[in-house]
């Protein structure tokens, strides 16, 4: 992602029940005032999955980075998101030969999810890493020539205790902090790397 500017910043925010993520709404909360972030919350604005094509390319164009902050539901995302994909992403506008609207923006996945970090690798429950699950969405950022950022996760939201969900979401504003300013994400970072945060991060 080149950025000559500080970046303008859009966090499509999905979650059908936030109220019942701590989580979640720590890491809303944590950047709410960030300057140049704007907050998108897909499930408020489309309860009736109704989405407006035309306002969310708008939205698109008028940032630098697009932040997708959601659990993982069955190794992917909430509903909502796979039908805001399907209906925005649209041939010729976000891909193909005259689909350039998107070319050069980043594209940052923030994820949180219930089990732990060992669960999510080759001997544990899943038997998969967060990151194999995330192809697809990486995918769809190389097809629409964005820049893939290294994700944002957070293992084991069921048992972080109060300080551990607040530092999370210092390092969150950090991290989207240093992105808009044009730095490059810092691969020894635990809060940045999937290989190394843990839930007690």
């Amino acid at each position: 992602m080149h950025v000559a500017q500080e970046s303008d910043i859009l966090v499509l925010f999905v979650h059908p029940h936030p109220r019942r993520s701590r989580i979640n709404l720590a890491l809303r909360d944590a950047i709410s005032d960030l300057p140049g972030l704007r907050i998108h919350d897909l499930y408020e604005e489309y309860p009736d999955f109704y989405v407006h094509v035309d306002k969310e390319q708008e939205k698109l164009q008028a940032h630098d980075l697009i932040v997708f902050q959601h659990p993982l539901y069955w190794y992917s995302a909430p509903a909502l998101l796979k039908e805001w994909q399907d209906m925005v992403l649209e041939y010729g506008w976000a891909y193909g030969t005259e689909g350039k609207a998107l070319q050069g923006k980043g594209w940052l996945q923030t994820i949180s999810m219930a089990g732990s970090h060992e669960a999510y690798s080759k001997d544990g429950k899943q038997p998969f890493s967060v990151t194999e699950f995330l192809r697809p969405f990486e995918a769809t950022a190389h097809l629409c020539g964005m820049t893939w950022l290294p994700p944002f996760l957070t293992y084991g939201t069921s048992s972080l205790d109060s300080a551990a969900i607040s530092a999370q979401g210092i390092a969150y504003r950090d991290y989207l902090t240093t992105l808009r300013r044009g730095g490059a994400p810092d691969p020894s970072s635990k809060h940045h790397n999937p290989r190394t945060i843990t839930s007690a991060s």
